[in-house]
């Protein structure tokens, strides 16, 4: 490079190297510890792509990728729970209420963590959350299937669906209250340590200043559709650590490496040009092609490095089972039905 990387970068890279990776097993099992999440907040990591004047950095969609590929790869628990929080943040940036002045500036500063309680308006005309006006605010009603960060986050971006098909979004404190029931801590095959939890809405009531968006249901579906076709960063980190514990092995592996590092490379240049493309409506089904090839580098990879770990892959302390797990995690992390009708139909015409 010809150049110095951008300080957040470095501050993500020294941040994976002294903390995150070298715990990663451990927390996988034991989950995110109140100690990351703090080294996180103090990081500056937080208000990465937050506006200048609210304390944030203001830095541009490529650093943002490349601490995404830095923290996905050394501990992919970690990254998820604080990924969580840099949707409320462009929300709140955007958002023409007053919300924004109350929150923006702790969310950008790291003072406050926010996760994220919206992915279930994507379910539409299913409406998991039926949302209500009711005494000068908004009534919650219905399941929240997924909610990462529970117990760690401070905040929550909570989103339902009104009669009128509007998606509303506001903010509420991520703790158990009246008309809001967690469930359990849920136990899965990955990313168990992110503290995954189900929220029962039962009459949840949050006043109008926490309203922070108000959309059309087809609105915010032209503005998803695309963003969430692109490839994630997180697919690239997890496939590149994965390669890189190749890299230290024998001959055949380092042989396996190389090769899939010269098309995970040449994937992940023309999916984030595309990222970056100023009309993001074009280029739709391209995106998705590049997704999907991500994705299959990224199983290649990690099942690559579970091979060359042979018996010691079992163990659950292998670096190589746990990324090989965390890979199978982001095949299905924020799939849309587009996206899973494709992806079968690509794993189809592979197996011809």
């Amino acid at each position: 490079m010809t150049t110095a990387p951008h300080p957040l970068v470095s501050r993500a890279r020294h941040l994976a190297d002294d903390l995150l990776a070298p715990h990663a097993e451990r927390v996988d099992q034991e989950g995110v510890p109140e100690s990351h999440i703090e080294a996180v907040k103090r990081s500056g990591l937080l208000g990465v792509g937050a506006p200048v004047e609210y304390g944030g950095a203001g830095a541009p969609a490529a650093v943002a990728r490349e601490i995404v590929e830095i923290l996905a790869g050394a501990c992919c628990s970690t990254w998820f729970v604080q990924q969580q929080h840099h949707t409320p943040v462009k929300l709140l940036a955007d958002s023409p209420f007053p919300v924004r002045e109350r929150l923006l500036r702790p969310l950008a500063t790291g003072e406050l963590l926010s996760g994220v309680a919206y992915a279930h308006v994507r379910a539409f005309p299913r409406v998991p959350v039926r949302v209500t006006p009711e005494r000068g605010g908004w009534r919650f009603d219905g399941t929240v299937p997924w909610y990462t960060g529970w117990g760690l986050n401070d905040v929550m971006m909570l989103a339902g669906v009104s009669d009128t098909e509007e998606v509303v979004f506001a903010a509420a404190e991520a703790r158990e209250q009246k008309g809001m029931r967690p469930s359990p801590p849920m136990r899965l095959a990955a990313l168990t340590a992110a503290r995954t939890v189900s929220l029962e809405l039962d009459g949840l009531w949050l006043p109008e200043e926490a309203l922070v968006r108000r959309t059309p249901w087809q609105e915010f579906a032209q503005v998803d559709r695309p963003r969430n076709a692109n490839a994630s960063p997180a697919a690239f980190g997890v496939a590149y650590a994965a390669l890189g514990l190749l890299e230290d092995g024998g001959p055949d592996a380092k042989d396996t490496a190389r090769s899939l590092r010269d098309r995970l490379d040449t994937v992940r240049r023309r999916a984030y040009a595309l990222a970056d493309h100023p009309v993001p409506h074009e280029g739709v089904e391209e995106r998705l092609t590049l997704r999907i090839q991500a994705y299959d580098l990224m199983r290649a990879a990690t099942t690559a490095a579970v091979v060359a770990g042979g018996g010691r892959s079992m163990v659950l302390d292998s670096r190589a089972q746990r990324l090989a797990r965390e890979a199978m995690f982001l095949l299905v992390q924020g799939q849309t039905a587009e996206v899973r009708r494709l992806h079968l139909e690509a794993l189809r015409t592979t197996a011809q």
